[in-house]
């Protein structure tokens, strides 16, 4: 008998918190919190050559930092 209030109680809290989760969703979708229209526009404005050639020796150097390392 008590195993059957439990499990009400539980899917009781389930279906409330998803509901709040869902509106609280919904209502960023509505007033444009996911909206970022000049993302890519940035992207390409502040990556520059010299940027990217930086990016490149860092990846370089964590991959051979990687293939270095021996744990003792």
């Amino acid at each position: 008998m008590m195993d059957n209030w439990v499990i009400a109680m539980m899917l009781g809290a389930s279906i409330f918190l998803g509901a709040v989760a869902l509106f609280a969703f919904l209502w960023a979708i509505k007033n444009g919190q996911f909206d970022d229209e000049e993302k890519f526009l940035n992207a390409a404005k502040y990556d520059g050559e010299d940027e990217l050639n930086d990016a490149l020796k860092q990846e370089q150097k964590k991959e051979r930092l990687k293939k270095e390392y021996r744990p003792e």
